[in-house]
Formats: structure tokens, C-alpha cells, sequence
């Protein structure tokens, strides 16, 4: 299975979105160099609130690219980086991804996979709506399709255009739950 990264984004500022640039550098054990949720431990405002000491799961966040038309065939308008994410990708079905799924980025980096985004309130900020197209129930399942969350465990230069590859955990797979 593989993909192909289609931009990147980082925001050195606590902000919903961020701003697409050429290129960023995954820090090894940090996450994106510049970018204000880099960081041992949590950097998530509320998460600090409740507890500083946690450790970062979420150094990096990816979002399909495929997402963004499943948005605009319900009207809204969104592109890479205006989510909130580091990285947008197409070809990899990142939802279905189990946890502990390493992810080879480009040349050097690799991101291990550690849950799905749980996107809050802000969304809606963003767009009127978009929090009930990207959380929804299915029965007495909650779905989230705003991407995925990981921390690098290779750091390295990643670029629009560059290769993922993706190498599953050994079985029993574990699915994705919230981070």
C-alpha cells in the first residue's frame, strides 16, 4: 500500500489552520519543526489544561486528500492545511489504518500512527456545519474522518510529491480509537 503526499502545513502559532510551505522537517520524538503542537509532551491547550505531563501523540496530524471532495459534494470548500493538518495525502486509506501502522514519508522520515483526530467545536468556526460532516454517528458508533494523528520516530525532509509507504504492525491489528 502506498500514497503520495500532496502538501504540508505547519503554523508556529496556535491557530485552526495552517499556512501551506514547500517543505517541513519531521523531528524525531518532537513532530514538525516550527510548528506549535511539536513537542514532547502535549501541546494541545485543553489536553495541558488537564494535564501537561502527557505525552504527545499528536506531533503530526494527516488528513486524506479524498476528504476534501467528500466535503465539497456536500458544499463546503476546504483545502490542505485549513483543517489543521501537517500533512495531506491521497491513495492511502488513512481512516482504515491500524494503530502502531508505520508510515515511510519521502526519503528518511517515518511516522508511527497512533489514532484519529478528534476534531472539537472550532471546526465549526472554520465552516458553519463541517464538525457533523467530519463526526457522525453510525449507530451506536462515533465515525471521525478528520484524519489522523502520529509521532515521528524518524525525522527527515517532507515535500509535496513525496512517496508514502505504508508498512502495517504484525497481527492482531488494533483499530484506531481518539487521541
Amino acid at each position: 500500500m502506498s500514497g503520495t503526499v500532496t502538501a504540508v502545513c505547519r503554523d508556529g502559532e496556535h491557530r485552526f489552520s495552517k499556512q501551506a510551505v514547500p517543505a517541513i522537517t519531521l523531528l524525531a520524538g518532537l513532530g514538525v519543526e516550527g510548528d506549535a503542537h511539536a513537542g514532547v509532551t502535549v501541546k494541545h491547550r485543553s489536553r495541558v489544561a488537564a494535564d501537561p505531563t502527557q505525552p504527545n501523540l499528536r506531533q503530526v496530524h494527516l488528513i486524506h486528500e479524498e476528504l476534501f471532495a467528500e466535503l465539497a459534494a456536500a458544499g463546503f470548500t476546504v483545502r490542505p492545511g485549513e483543517m489543521g493538518e501537517n500533512v495531506t495525502t491521497v491513495g492511502i486509506h488513512l481512516l482504515a489504518l491500524p494503530t502502531g501502522t508505520l508510515l515511510r514519508v519521502g526519503a528518511d522520515a517515518v511516522i508511527e500512527v497512533t489514532g484519529l483526530r478528534n476534531p472539537c467545536a472550532q471546526i465549526d468556526a472554520f465552516q458553519p456545519g463541517l464538525l457533523k460532516q467530519v463526526v457522525r454517528r453510525d449507530g451506536d458508533r462515533v465515525v471521525r474522518k478528520a484524519g489522523i494523528m502520529g509521532v515521528v520516530r524518524t525525522g527527515g525532509r517532507v515535500a509535496p510529491g513525496d512517496r508514502i509507504t505504508v508498512d502495517l504492525p504484525p497481527p492482531p491489528h488494533s483499530p484506531l480509537e481518539r487521541v
